[in-house]
């Protein structure tokens, strides 16, 4: 069993709240495909957000990469889906920097294996 991260876009070009909330569920409903793979899909979203909650909006460039690309060394592979995210992108670097599997959608559909 592996884990994946599922990276994507959450709050690129300025999204509002509504299209934060959309992003994230898009990136969540990606899960299932990777759970239904028998791996453990997990996103640097859902670790970040409630440590910025606490700590307070103003700080969310602080904690949210770092948080996530962390989360990203420790996984096995990633999917990335949806459109244009700077951050996503980061985590997908990051990844093949360290020689770990990039998977991507086909037609909307996640490809993992």
């Amino acid at each position: 069993m592996s884990w994946v991260m599922i990276a994507g876009p959450y709050s690129s070009g300025g999204a509002n709240p509504a299209q934060r909330a959309a992003n994230l569920t898009t990136m969540n409903a990606a899960t299932l495909a990777v759970f239904e793979k028998v791996h453990t899909p997990v996103i640097g979203v859902n670790m970040a957000l409630p440590i910025i909650n606490l700590a307070g909006e103003d700080r969310f460039e602080e904690i949210m990469m770092p948080v996530s690309l962390a989360l990203a060394d420790r996984c096995d592979a990633i999917l990335r889906i949806g459109g244009v995210s700077a951050g996503a992108d980061q985590e997908v670097e990051r990844m093949k920097a360290a020689g770990k599997q990039v998977f991507r959608c086909v037609d909307d559909v996640p490809i993992v294996s």
